[in-house]
């Protein structure tokens, strides 16, 4: 036990922080593919590849979407066969077993796959299977780093092809709804927002997946699962934990950064429209859970944008009756949306009158709940793949890489006690290119007031009154009062 925790303390895959530029939106995809069905192949359908990826498409499959599911590509050979079985009996299709995803890409004349391995797979998946001309979805976080985001990006941009992220809270209409009244104006300036993804566990977080003594060198090909072929992981003996809660140790994972913050900072971004922030700071511990794990269990992160808008993501993993709430705040009232994915409505709740000089009442916002936000995602993905539309996509990888961005960054400053700073161009750097004194500069020349992407409300709920005494501030120049003329 001792062996693992300190070869994992002592090895580390750090975020690589490089350049990327923003391309345009990609070109309309081929429909489906070159099959009159679209065939799927899943890769790594271990406990979510499984009970949401697999099992949401045979539901599809036999509520008669024309999706054929061909092929799974799993390294434990018991998960293979389980997720094998499942299929042929769900949808009367025998798909072809694979322990190289690779190979499966190359022999089923696939048109989709569905990814579901650990983090550090994401990006090298995602990129072989669009550069074989396929759609894709992929589980969050879209990738482990940030460089791998605006890499992914670019590549989907280029590739023309449907790619959907599995943050499946995207699929809910009200972040759409929500998006269009920020833009209005409904709250004026917009401010910020906070979110939160609280749990609590008496075994500590990830370790309630099972381990099984089946789970063997044997069974498990474990050098293709670190990827050390691609200098995706370093090598480390065979290890069950690592292997089943993977999300504990850095070199695999982000803790709850990435499987749990993603998921809010996500609609997050999605309502207010928001994307790449410009500053992003990381804060926490481990304060209870000392079980072996490198990931905190108490954590914030704070980004700030450009757009004049900061996010707080905070949370705990061993406490979660005393949430705070999901928000959106502005100048003019905010906007409370409660906790979780499944309401049918959020709050409005006006500012003084005295404040903003107009007059607004509290109000219940009504939407449309959606029983089955994982169903609806991949709903979602299917029909941009069968219209050959990568833009209907809920959750595309614009939006995965700069949700990523935020979590990312925050786990980077949490680990490195630093502060990182991202340029017009996706440069990142911890040195301060005068945040501060860019706010400052503003305001010393009165504006203008920065909004979000959008913004079509004009100065409505962005301006503040001059009272009549403030004629009296101002300098006293070679000492004569100011308001003087």
């Amino acid at each position: 036990m001792n062996d693992r925790r300190d070869f994992l303390k002592s090895s580390t895959v750090a975020a690589t922080l490089a350049t990327t530029a923003l391309s345009s939106q990609p070109a309309s995809a081929a429909p489906a593919g070159s099959n009159e069905r679209m065939r799927i192949g899943f890769i790594g359908p271990g406990g979510r590849g499984f009970g949401a990826h697999v099992k949401s498409l045979c539901k599809h499959h036999e509520q008669g979407r024309k999706i054929d599911l061909v092929g799974v590509a799993e390294v434990f050979e018991s998960q293979r066969d389980k997720v094998a079985d499942h299929i042929e009996k769900a949808t009367g299709t025998k798909p072809a077993k694979y322990v190289d995803y690779r190979e499966m890409i190359e022999k089923e004349n696939l048109d989709a796959v569905c990814i579901g391995t650990p983090d550090h797979w994401h990006h090298r998946q995602t990129i072989d299977a669009l550069e074989a001309g396929l759609n894709v979805y992929c589980e969050k976080p879209m990738t482990k780093t940030v460089q791998e985001a605006f890499d992914v990006e670019d590549k989907w941009r280029a590739s023309g092809k449907v790619m959907q992220v599995g943050v499946q809270s995207t699929s809910l209409p009200v972040w759409d709804e929500v998006n269009a009244l920020l833009r209005e104006g409904k709250l004026g300036k917009v401010l910020g927002f906070q979110t939160e993804y609280f749990r609590n566990s008496d075994v500590g977080q990830w370790r309630y997946y099972k381990l099984t003594p089946d789970m063997t060198p044997k069974t498990i090909d474990w050098k293709r699962w670190l990827g050390t072929e691609h200098d995706l992981a370093e090598d480390m003996p065979f290890d069950r934990e690592v292997y089943k809660q993977w999300r504990r140790f850095w070199p695999f994972g982000s803790g709850m950064f990435t499987d749990l913050f993603v998921h809010r900072t996500t609609s997050m971004l999605k309502a207010t429209g928001l994307r790449v922030p410009g500053r992003v700071t990381g804060a926490g511990g481990v304060y209870l859970e000392y079980d072996g794990r490198d990931v905190p269990d108490v954590a914030t992160v704070v980004a700030d944008f450009n757009e004049g808008v900061q996010g707080l993501i905070t949370a705990t993993m061993c406490n979660q009756e005393s949430r705070v709430n999901q928000l959106i705040r502005g100048h003019y009232g905010t906007f409370t949306f409660g906790n979780g994915e499944s309401f049918d409505g959020f709050d409005f709740i006006p500012e003084r009158g005295p404040v903003t000089h107009v007059r607004q009442d509290a109000e219940r916002i009504k939407t449309n709940p959606v029983d089955n936000t994982t169903m609806a995602h991949f709903a979602n993905w299917l029909d941009a793949c069968e219209a050959g539309d990568p833009s209907l996509c809920n959750n595309q990888p614009d939006l995965g890489a700069a949700a990523m961005s935020v979590v990312n960054l925050g786990a980077q400053s949490y680990r490195k006690g630093k502060v990182f700073f991202v340029d017009e161009d996706h440069n990142i750097s911890d040195q301060d290119p005068g945040w501060a004194a860019k706010w400052e500069k503003r305001s010393a020349e009165g504006g203008p007031v920065a909004h979000i992407p959008g913004w079509n409300a004009g100065d409505y709920g962005s301006k503040q009154r001059d009272p009549d005494y403030m004629e009296y501030g101002g300098p006293w120049i070679d000492g004569k009062d100011p308001a003087q003329g």
